[in-house]
């Protein structure tokens, strides 16, 4: 406020000092003119300018006596207009700058409120409800005291946003966040964490009864239709609970265990579940892969195996797939379908991504030094395609590694778009707008949404090894590959078999019109160092992409 004032005060000086220069340059004018009047005066009288005439001129004529007058009054009346006006002026910059200001302030408040807040709902987001999870706990484990998470998945998400698409969807969430919000107590804490999950925390010294007592009222709650448009829409609930300290002691194990029980909860009759360990495959192992998946990023236990992408056209290599594989020094191969999900359910799906992106970036700048032209293509994940940073960081792994998009494919899956895909769309086309091309991997086997398909900037789509495998038995699966592949090169898009097998298969899908593939036939997922000799061993060239415009 002291520096206000100050900055006010200085602002009307200035202007004054600016407004008193056209008063003084007023009364110089007048000044100048009673001179020029009384020496026309004189002249008028005897004929010529002297002293003696301009003393009489101004002894006899009343009419410069008045004249006389003006400068002073110029004078006075030009230091009072400066006054005012610079004030006045000096006021609107200080509200104006006031203005500017708070709303700085305010766009600055909002900023930080999106980054901690839902849009559509209002609600907590997941950073924000991990963090008052980290907080509880901290609080729980200081008192001895029991608390509670539950998830909340709205199980017919998908029926209802293809049926009455995104706005009237959208009012369904937003009416359950709100029920959501009456149910629970006041000390307790609702947030939205993915495009159809809740979350409730439960604390203040509950107990297990606590949990499942809510659970069935939030049920409860959600009985009665939701209203959209004038039509009756039922909504179904999965509730997946855990309890701390019993199944967790930290944030990322209770909501990866919450998803377990989610999961549970969506196979029984009553629709919710508590986490018991048995839900869990393998439990006191997969208890303690993800504290030690981060320490197998630091200590290079992960490793990225490769498997070609031939084209049948060529005959060439056209480039590689890049596949995570994990080594543990305890429990030897982990599956990636193990633990990969695992990671997707809490926030080391992150880093996991992060480590893929720069190994395989590395990877394919070093083959493309060697003169190696192969195109390399990187899953992501769902979690991946609503991370609003994924483009930037993919932009600063692509300046550190030396490559450029063109040499990057990157797989996703339709599953990974259905959960949000307002947002999965968001966060592709930003990324196709850098240059870098997408594939949809496992095509058939999710929800084959045509109308996204046209939306997304595509260049590739991988039709599955499950309808592959048996196109030489089966009529059904190959009807489905070749109208696949026709629809496929109808949207000017490049087609990928996956799991071929055998020469039988491969010729097979040529004479469809496949374009690329992949599979046994060639090489099984290798190492980087069995792939180079592969490589080496066989007369691959490698093939340039080049899309058809």
């Amino acid at each position: 406020m002291v520096f206000a004032n100050t900055l006010f005060n200085d602002n009307v000086r200035l202007l004054k000092s600016q407004v008193s220069k056209t008063a003084y340059q007023g009364v110089f004018i007048a000044v100048a003119s009673i001179i020029i009047a009384t020496m026309l005066v004189s002249y008028y009288h005897i004929g010529t300018v002297s002293a003696d005439g301009i003393i009489m001129a101004q002894q006899q004529n009343y009419v410069l006596w008045v004249l006389d007058t003006v400068p002073f009054v110029f004078g006075f009346w030009g230091q009072y207009s400066s006054s005012v006006i610079a004030y006045q002026a000096g006021a609107l910059i200080y509200d104006q700058t006031e203005a500017l200001r708070n709303r700085a302030e305010h766009l600055e408040k909002q900023a930080n409120y999106t980054a901690t807040h839902d849009i559509l709902t209002d609600l907590p987001n997941r950073a924000l409800f991990y963090d008052r999870v980290e907080q509880s706990i901290y609080s729980a484990s200081s008192l001895s005291r029991m608390l509670s998470v539950l998830l909340v998945e709205i199980a017919n998400y998908k029926e209802i946003y293809d049926t009455l698409g995104h706005n009237s969807c959208d009012l369904v969430v937003k009416q359950l966040a709100t029920r959501l919000q009456g149910v629970v107590l006041g000390s307790d804490k609702v947030a939205r964490i993915d495009g159809n999950v809740f979350s409730v925390l439960l604390s203040e010294g509950c107990d297990e009864s606590d949990a499942l007592s809510l659970a069935k009222y939030i049920q409860t709650a959600l009985e009665p239709v939701f209203m959209v448009d004038q039509l009756h829409i039922p909504v179904h609930a999965n509730i997946g609970i855990v309890n701390f300290p019993e199944h967790g002691e930290d944030v990322d194990t209770l909501v990866q265990k919450a998803g377990v029980a989610l999961f549970m909860a969506a196979k029984s009759n009553e629709g919710y579940a508590i986490y018991e360990p048995a839900f869990d495959d393998h439990s006191p192992r997969r208890l303690t892969l993800m504290s030690e998946l981060r320490r197998a990023i630091e200590s290079s236990q992960l490793e990225l195996y490769y498997q070609a992408k031939v084209s049948l056209q060529s005959g060439q290599l056209f480039g590689a797939e890049a596949l995570l594989r994990w080594q543990h020094p305890r429990h030897g191969f982990i599956p990636p379908d193990e633990f990969i999900i695992m990671a997707e359910r809490t926030r080391m799906i992150k880093p996991l991504t992060l480590w893929v992106l720069k190994e395989a970036f590395k990877q394919s700048a070093l083959w493309h030094a060697q003169g190696k032209d192969l195109i390399i293509s990187v899953n992501l994940s769902t979690r991946d395609l609503h991370d609003p940073e994924l483009p930037d960081l993919v932009s600063g792994i692509a300046a550190s590694t030396g490559i450029r998009p063109e040499w990057v494919m990157l797989e996703i899956t339709e599953s990974s778009i259905m959960t949000d895909p307002d947002r999965a769309l968001e966060i592709i086309k930003r990324l196709n707008g850098m240059g870098y091309q997408f594939s949809i991997d496992d095509y058939g086997t999710g929800y084959s949404s045509l109308a996204y398909l046209k939306k997304m900037p595509l260049a590739e789509l991988k039709i599955d090894r499950s309808f592959v495998a048996e196109i030489l038995t089966n009529e059904n699966d190959e009807v489905i590959v070749n109208a696949t592949i026709n629809l496929a090169h109808n949207l000017g898009l490049h087609v990928t078999a996956e799991g071929v097998e055998n020469e039988a298969i491969m010729h097979k899908l040529s004479a469809h019109g496949c374009d690329l593939v992949q599979g046994y036939f060639f090489n099984q997922p290798m190492s980087l160092a069995d792939f180079e000799c592969w490589m080496q061993e066989n007369p691959w060239q490698a093939a340039v992409y080049q899309r058809s415009s």
